[in-house]
């Protein structure tokens, strides 16, 4: 119990470092085979493995930049946007707003009463002086320039990513090979090492391929449907809806509640935010409680228990990084316990 929970804090106080090196690993596992096939129509896999990485980075580079007028119409909306969003919110509550109103007013005047009368805990004496310590103001310069660090912090984190994802790249085999020869001296040590690495490739790029499969028909579904219902910047809200849909089971909640609040300020009725978020909540639903976790289970040979546990705890650990990279990390252990003869009943645990 003492080394799981001194794993559990190194895993958390080392996340700058390990955050970037696991997205690294899974750049790399996703896209070798691209790199491999290059290789095969003799294209150095350093030339393969940089193009292929400034071709992606381009390819969101031109996407960030089509919606960045989409994205500059939101920002100038969103003042309206809150004033919409309280006047439909008064509008729907109606008497529900003068109750409450009526018990805080309630509870003002039994709290001045109570200290008229010296009763509540903290009222000085008679003939003490009260003195109140005022917060100071919100500094926006302070604000701005942790906006700034967390940018530049972002920025750092994302070229170690792609460096690191290119070096594997560049390594092929090499690593591997090195691994199989140090893993013992005796043939069936060097067989069981070389079953585990296949078996960790083979889970790691089925599950990389169903995340980009279920993410892009779910942001393309969720885009139609978003036009067929007239909401506006139906193309970000279908990419919002994409890129959340990668994370299991918690993505079609936090997308449908966003699209709720979107579809409220826009429409100005709940009737509405309700019909759109529902729409939402049955694409994502589909999609998330269902074909997802189906093709991972089946991808990593996991139950559902395994997958739902390991993306509360990569949460717990990693925020949101970790809710994206729990499963996978989740994989590579299973795979290990399963080819390690002390470690099985835990694999046997994460199956299905």
């Amino acid at each position: 119990m003492l080394t799981v929970l001194v794993a559990l804090y190194m895993l958390h106080w080392a996340s700058p470092i390990l955050i970037p090196v696991v997205l690294g690993v899974m750049t790399s596992y996703a896209f070798s085979p691209l790199v491999n096939f290059m290789e095969k129509w003799h294209i150095h896999r350093a030339i393969g493995a940089a193009a292929l990485l400034i071709g992606i980075v381009a390819g969101l580079g031109l996407l960030v930049y089509s919606l960045g007028d989409e994205t500059a119409g939101i920002i100038q909306k969103l003042p309206d946007s809150v004033q919409k969003m309280r006047q439909a919110l008064r509008a729907s509550q109606g008497d529900g707003v003068k109750a409450v109103e009526k018990v805080q007013k309630a509870a003002s005047e039994l709290e001045k009463a109570a200290i008229e009368s010296g009763t509540v805990a903290g009222t000085p004496p008679r003939g003490v002086t009260l003195v109140q310590i005022e917060k100071p103001r919100v500094n926006i310069r302070d604000y701005l320039w942790s906006g700034t660090l967390g940018l530049v912090t972002f920025i750092g984190q994302f070229v170690t990513v792609l460096f690191f994802a290119y070096f594997l790249m560049t390594a092929g085999d090499a690593f591997r090979r090195k691994l199989i020869k140090i893993s013992g001296p005796t043939l069936s040590e060097k067989k069981v090492t070389l079953e585990m690495l296949n078996e960790i490739t083979h889970q790691i790029q089925r599950y990389m391929l169903v995340q980009v499969f279920t993410s892009v028909l779910v942001g393309v579904v969720s885009w139609l449907a978003f036009l067929a219902l007239g909401l506006e910047h139906a193309a970000i809200w279908g990419i919002a809806a994409g890129v959340l849909n990668s994370i299991p089971y918690f993505g079609p909640v936090v997308v449908s509640a966003g699209i709720a609040l979107v579809a409220l300020v826009q429409f100005g009725t709940l009737s509405m935010a309700l019909l759109v978020a529902t729409v939402a909540l049955i694409i994502t639903s589909l999609e998330g409680f269902l074909l997802t976790p189906w093709l991972i289970g089946r991808a990593g040979s996991m139950n559902a228990v395994a997958v739902f546990s390991s993306v509360i705890l990569g949460g717990w650990l990693w925020g949101p990084w970790g809710l994206l990279l729990a499963v996978p990390v989740v994989m590579i252990i299973k795979a290990v316990c399963d080819h390690v003869e002390d470690l099985k009943p835990v694999g046997e645990l994460l199956g299905d």
